[in-house]
């Protein structure tokens, strides 16, 4: 069966952006190939992922920059899946991550909004040992 490989997530820049995923959200950085032009091949994600990751790309038109930090109209645009939401939720703050909230309990599991370095929205999500990723009634 076909799977997501990898989502693009437009940055200004990508030393800061391989920062910001690596030390910051505690991502692997699993490839930083160097290309023509000054583009790089910068692919993070999280430790033991096995299908879907991120690839950093660096805005290179002024249309591309308007776009950085807003790709998703300011709605939550990606969905970090952990086991240990307190232990991340800690490790995350302790980096500087901002997040907009407290952790908060809902139907579907434990969850908290953060903003990434350039103020993408995401969600650091436990879902209840019951609620499979993708379920109806999870976040949105």
């Amino acid at each position: 069966m076909p799977h997501l490989g990898l989502v693009t997530l437009v940055v200004r820049d990508y030393d800061e952006a391989i920062a910001f995923y690596v030390n910051a959200v505690g991502f692997d950085l699993r490839e930083d190939t160097r290309l023509e032009d000054g583009k790089r091949w910068v692919v993070v994600a999280p430790p033991g992922a096995r299908e879907t990751a991120v690839l950093l790309a660096r805005a290179a038109t002024p249309s591309q920059e308007v776009h950085v930090g807003q790709q998703t109209g300011g709605r939550v645009g990606w969905f970090l899946n952990t086991e240990e939401f307190d232990r991340d939720y800690e490790r995350m703050c302790s980096a500087g991550v901002v997040f907009e909230e407290p952790p908060r309990h809902e139907s579907y599991g434990k969850v908290a909004v953060f903003q990434d370095l350039y103020g993408n929205r995401w969600d650091l999500l436990e879902l209840r040992p019951d609620r499979a990723p993708g379920q109806a009634g999870g976040p949105a």
